[in-house]
């Protein structure tokens, strides 16, 4: 699915949201206080963007390692990081079970990925196995707003899959991704998962554009 989308994915993502993912990136990033010269493990990295914010955040002596389990978009995001003189490393790899050694990065990332893996729990665990004693896992997923702009954005998300059709020629990939997002966990509810991982010493939870998205910060016990 996510091999289908790849070449449009830029493009779609731009259009559907106004722009504004690009926003909610630089605000991870920002929330994850990163610094000169750390390391950082963005999981289900897609075309790279997220990665690329946070390679331009740790600076040039920072190592930034973008993972996915679909080629079609690590190459895309190896080109984007090229054509922007970006250094990132690029790894195939899955976000349940990556193959890096315990305690090895300063913070790990993971944006609008963590809402389609087969045990989220797992994942969490496996993002903070690999980020040192203090160290952040940040996620960045769309949420459900309360309100008239649940109402006006549960419109918007019955238009998603025809718009993509008419842009890319796929439907059934945004229509999984609207269906996926009504299903997934808000706010505090998210924020009571990453709690029952019992792998962070606090965890909490930022609101972005009325609660479309959110960015959720978990410090590693």
């Amino acid at each position: 699915m996510f091999a289908v989308v790849s070449e449009n994915y830029d493009i779609l993502n731009d259009l559907l949201s106004f722009g504004i993912h690009r926003k909610w990136k630089r605000k991870t990033v920002e929330l994850s206080e990163v610094s000169e010269g750390q390391k950082i493990l963005d999981c289900a990295c897609g075309t790279g963007d997220l990665a690329i914010e946070f390679k331009k955040a740790s600076g040039k002596n920072g190592i930034v390692i973008a993972s996915d389990f679909c080629e079609d978009m690590l190459s895309l995001a190896a080109k984007k990081a090229k054509k922007n003189d970006i250094s990132l490393n690029v790894v195939r790899a899955d976000a349940l079970n990556l193959p890096v050694e315990s305690e090895n990065f300063d913070s790990a990332s993971i944006g609008f990925g963590i809402r389609n893996v087969e045990d989220r729990i797992l994942c969490l665990r496996e993002m903070a196995r690999v980020v040192k004693k203090r160290g952040r896992v940040v996620i960045l997923e769309f949420g459900n707003p309360g309100g008239i702009m649940k109402i006006l954005y549960r419109i918007y998300s019955l238009f998603i899959p025809l718009l993509a059709r008419l842009i890319s020629g796929e439907r059934q990939a945004y229509k999984y991704m609207t269906a996926s997002i009504r299903r997934f966990p808000t706010g505090k509810d998210f924020v009571e998962l990453m709690e029952l991982a019992n792998v962070f010493s606090s965890c909490r939870s930022h609101k972005l554009t009325f609660g479309i998205a959110y960015v959720y910060v978990g410090i590693v016990k």
